[in-house]
């Protein structure tokens, strides 16, 4: 058999051109394409998160009967630290 690239003479059952490295069949398993998810739609959901934690913050500090509990103001410090930490620990891992 001869390659189909350089012309080289090659066995029967090569797999490649031991000369030029082409392949000589076509791949039987073509790789999927590799689609990127928009970092910009994380980081709109990211923002939108944080907003909705500020706002719930700010509704419960304006309620009548005082001001926001600290457990309150804590846990939302929290929370916002956790979707910053789990959005850029996504980053790291693509």
């Amino acid at each position: 058999m001869q390659c189909r690239s350089c012309g080289t003479e090659i066995a029967d059952k090569a797999l490649i051109c031991y000369k030029c490295g082409t392949a000589t069949t076509e791949a039987k398993y073509q790789p999927a394409p590799a689609g990127r998810s928009s970092s910009r739609s994380g980081a709109i959901a990211t923002a939108i998160a944080l907003v909705l934690i500020v706002l719930l913050a700010v509704y419960l500090g304006r309620r009548p009967g005082g001001d926001t509990p600290s457990l309150v103001t804590y846990g939302a410090v929290a929370v916002a630290v956790v979707i910053v930490g789990l959005r850029a620990y996504a980053r790291r891992r693509r």
